[in-house]
């Protein structure tokens, strides 16, 4: 299938398997009250219907808690799944999505033990910029914090594990791509957004922790440039100097091919540089195909 610097007072939820979840203030159930794994797991099956509007909205919200599940059927299979069939279908009202995003911003702002919290945030939080995107229903400054908040929560990323047997996904680097993704095609955004999005790929693209990615990392971070260059916010030159920059996140010259970290900083740019050219070469659009020029000289000059 598919953390953030800005602070919350919202205390850290500990989800327990199917159990109770706890935290410091009060107790959070997951699954929610009156909605057992098994009564979940038949919505499941019946493709989440909710006949009513207030009964839906009201599972979508206690249904948030449950993203930090460590069981991966419950927090993917169900929570995640739920909230953005849901939304995906316009079944629930701005009233609904602004509440949700507010208890995932605050999510984003709690500590995350298990490390599951964060990414599955990020990416129901794309899905509710879809909706905006889709069908306007932020005002511009709500937009705009999204904005913020979902480059810091890239920017800010360190857990770079993926997919885990039994534990099931993570992927931060992945969703947090999404988020931006959904905000990119976004027509309201402007052009200092846009470069403050593309800006934000460029952390992750090249992580300065020499990490290698492995779970398909670079072409999501790579669906945000290619989008945000549809909107033509810098020329030929412009991107054949943003692409320079990134070879310069490899580190210093004198570890070329003698250090792990910066063989696996390589690595992640060739991937990631790969992924521009695939998507840019098979683009009738012009303004897209502005990144090739770049891409081909980032290439060329690597180590």
């Amino acid at each position: 299938m598919r953390h953030p610097p800005i602070l919350f007072s919202t205390v850290m939820t500990v989800c327990l398997s199917f159990g109770a979840c706890a935290s410091a203030s009060a107790a959070q159930a997951c699954p929610p009250d009156g909605w057992p794994v098994e009564r979940l797991e038949s919505l499941k099956q019946g493709g989440f219907v909710i006949a009513d509007a207030n009964e839906r909205a009201a599972l979508a919200l206690a249904l948030t808690d449950c993203l930090a599940a460590p069981d991966p059927g419950l927090r993917d299979g169900i929570a995640f799944e739920a909230l953005s069939g849901w939304m995906r279908k316009g079944e629930l009202p701005p009233e609904t999505l602004r509440a949700m995003r507010e208890r995932l911003y605050a999510m984003l702002g709690a500590p995350d033990a298990d490390g599951y919290a964060w990414p599955f945030a990020a990416l129901v939080l794309s899905e509710v910029a879809r909706t905006d995107r889709l069908a306007p229903w932020m005002t511009p400054a709500e937009r705009s914090t999204m904005v913020l908040r979902a480059v810091a929560y890239l920017e800010s990323v360190r857990d770079y594990r993926g997919f885990e047997p039994d534990e099931g996904w993570r992927h931060g680097v992945a969703h947090g791509a999404d988020w931006l993704m959904q905000l990119s095609l976004n027509p309201a955004l402007d052009g200092p957004q846009l470069h403050r999005i593309v800006d934000a790929v460029a952390t992750q693209a090249v992580p300065a922790s020499g990490v290698a990615y492995v779970f398909g990392e670079p072409q999501r971070l790579a669906a945000p440039v290619v989008y945000a260059a549809q909107r033509a916010i810098r020329d030929e030159a412009g991107w054949t100097a943003w692409f320079a920059a990134l070879v310069t996140r490899l580190g210093d010259p004198s570890l070329a091919w003698r250090d792990p970290q910066w063989l696996a900083r390589r690595h992640d740019l060739v991937a990631f540089l790969q992924a521009v050219y695939v998507e840019a070469d098979q683009s009738a659009d012009t303004r897209v195909r502005t990144l090739l020029p770049g891409v081909v000289a980032a290439l060329k000059t690597l180590p």
